[in-house]
């Protein structure tokens, strides 16, 4: 296992029974002795990111989602985003992919791309998830997520819903059958 497990995708396996991650893909954007936080990538809300913002921002409707990040803050918004430019110096998750640093970046990037920058690629997220220290480690030992480096495609995917099919199907592909699993490795 890596030192860090920022920048990559936890997959839900058949194991991990909390329905707050059925099916999911996290992303994991910190990691540290502390604990871990990510965002599942793959939930949309039902809520646009407009209606979301409506008491802060004035903008136009561009039908574009909120995803609902995890269980822990839901009240909270947290924004992933493709912009060197607009990121205020933080370091990238994974190559091209930054969280939103301030509330002058979230409203930038957002009213930037609801302008039409057709390069400018965000996602924004009721909450996150979380683990303390040593959690998240300990759920991997018991095989609840799948491990596997993330990808912009597939943060920014346009069909969400089959996130998980695909990298745990390019999971399998990959991977010999874990100890215990007969016949048909594939976890979920």
């Amino acid at each position: 296992m890596p030192d860090t497990l920022r920048g990559q995708f936890l997959i839900a396996g058949r194991n991990l029974r909390d329905p707050n991650f059925f099916k999911t893909v996290v992303l994991i954007v910190e990691h540290g002795e502390g604990g871990a936080m990510g965002v599942v990538v793959n939930r949309p809300s039902g809520v646009t990111v407009t209606q979301a913002l409506q008491k802060h921002f004035e903008l136009p409707e561009t039908g574009d989602m909120v995803y609902v990040g995890g269980p822990v803050e839901r009240n909270a918004l947290f924004i992933l985003h493709n912009s060197a430019e607009l990121d205020g110096g933080e370091t990238p998750v994974l190559d091209g992919l930054y969280v939103g640093s301030s509330p002058d970046t979230f409203e930038n990037i957002v009213r930037q791309a609801a302008e039409g920058d057709s390069d400018l690629k965000f996602r924004v997220y009721f909450g996150c998830a979380g683990w303390g220290p040593e959690q998240l480690e300990g759920e991997l030992a018991r095989h609840d997520w799948l491990l596997t480096p993330a990808s912009l495609e597939s943060v920014f995917h346009p069909e969400p819903y089959d996130i998980w099919d695909r990298l745990v199907r390019e999971w399998n592909e990959a991977h010999p059958p874990l100890p215990g699993v007969q016949g048909n490795h594939e976890l979920n």
